[in-house]
């Protein structure tokens, strides 16, 4: 958890600092999602994976690109999750606009400097309390396996994982 700190005007106190905490994915959990996102992946049988952990804030926290992983998967992994995080909705829900929407999907796209997949793999991790304290980025396989390995990572941290089905249903 991070402690961040902001200047909010209390009732009683209109110039007394209040502290605020926000929560966010922290290095120890995040490695525990790469790693077992892997281990998951090689349960599988899977082709290498690629695996980006960033923070709610969009930064990189874990990373991790199995030998024989290609060029461009690093980048592949970040902007799975740095759209999912960008758009407040996992990747499969941006996949499932784009089918619907394809000059939206592709305007957010350019202004978010091609830092957008829409294909599943771009997982939002919940705390307990559903806020979004992060997201993970996976490549290297199918889009659906990519998204299989997030989730368990993702849970056997112990958060919850958003792919973005339940909001691309409605």
């Amino acid at each position: 958890m991070v402690l961040v700190t902001s200047w909010v005007f209390a009732e009683n106190a209109p110039f007394a600092p209040k502290l605020r905490m926000y929560s966010m994915i922290d290095l120890a959990r995040a490695n525990v999602i790469v790693d077992k996102a892997l281990a998951h992946g090689r349960a599988l049988s899977l082709p290498p994976l690629t695996v980006a952990v960033l923070d709610a804030g969009g930064c990189l926290v874990s990373f991790k690109r199995e030998d024989g992983s290609s060029l461009l998967r690093p980048e592949i992994a970040q902007a799975k999750a740095w759209g999912a995080l960008g758009m407040g909705i996992g990747s499969r829900a941006i996949a499932q606009r784009a089918a619907v929407a394809p000059a939206f999907v592709s305007a957010v796209n350019a202004l978010a400097g091609g830092r957008l997949i829409p294909v599943p793999g771009g997982v939002l991790i919940r705390s307990s309390g559903k806020s979004i304290i992060g997201a993970v980025g996976i490549t290297g396989a199918t889009s659906d396996q990519d998204e299989a390995c997030a989730v368990a990572g993702i849970e056997a941290a112990g958060f919850i994982a958003d792919t973005g089905a339940d909001t691309a249903a409605k």
